[in-house]
């Protein structure tokens, strides 16, 4: 049965996971533990949007044994065609098995070296609009011709729990969401300021100096994919990912 699998590129909504994998499999113990951190009313999650979204039916999950950059492509090819029509506050989470917890160094290589390993297997030219150098102040990461926000939760995090995921987890949004919500400078820092009023309460760590808006000045995308739970930036180990 695939239901283990990304395979095919297999993504479901709240409901599906829910009704297609029993209460005891893996799939839905790391999914019941996120639902339980974006519907908490007594210890609220910073990500404002992705409450939302969650709430709302509008994210998109899948699971695989080992995350691979063949699995993350194939969900990638079953969500981003249809990604608009999921509602405003999209995304799509990927959840790997559980299994022995890894060092946070480990984690951010393996992260990066999947990104690198999508970008390549993606058969759309990198967006002219895009720098491809990672270290670049409009650089983001693309597939399929979509920029794409990615953020990675490991069970390495401790003090940054707004990353933390018992399991090695990656989220994929589109800019496009960001845009709506950051449009202007009036509902860029209302949301900035929404979502770092929580941080504060979530994490045991202060909010990263990194986390900032697409574009302004000093702040770049890679930065912002894999935090640690220290404040020190994690510098990209690719100067581009697509060759």
């Amino acid at each position: 049965m695939l239901m283990t699998s990304l395979g095919r590129g297999d993504i479901f909504t709240n409901e599906e996971v829910e009704s297609r994998f029993a209460k005891d499999t893996w799939q839905r113990k790391v999914f019941s533990e996120l639902d339980s951190a974006l519907r908490s009313d007594v210890r609220p999650f910073p990500c404002v949007y992705g409450v939302a979204g969650h709430k709302a039916g509008q994210i998109r999950y899948g699971f695989a044994e080992t995350l691979t950059a063949e699995a993350i492509a194939a969900a990638l090819d079953a969500y981003l065609p249809h990604s608009r029509d999921f509602g405003a506050n999209t995304s799509l989470a990927l959840f790997e098995a559980p299994s022995d917890i890894s060092n946070m160094k480990d984690y951010f290589e393996r992260f990066w070296s999947l990104l690198k390993g999508v970008a390549e297997i993606d058969k759309a030219p990198w967006p002219s609009a895009i720098p491809e150098a990672t270290d670049a102040p409009m650089w983001e990461f693309c597939y399929g011709g979509e920029p794409i926000f990615v953020v990675c939760t490991t069970p390495a995090h401790v003090l940054r729990q707004s990353r933390r995921s018992s399991t090695f987890m990656l989220t994929f949004q589109p800019r496009w969401v960001f845009d709506r919500i950051l449009g202007t400078e009036k509902a860029a820092s209302k949301s900035f300021s929404a979502v770092r009023t929580r941080l504060a309460d979530y994490d045991f760590v202060t909010p990263s100096p990194v986390l900032g808006k697409y574009g302004d000045d000093g702040i770049r995308e890679a930065e912002q994919y894999f935090l640690d739970d220290t404040n020190t930036p994690l510098t990209c180990p690719f100067h581009k990912l697509k060759d």
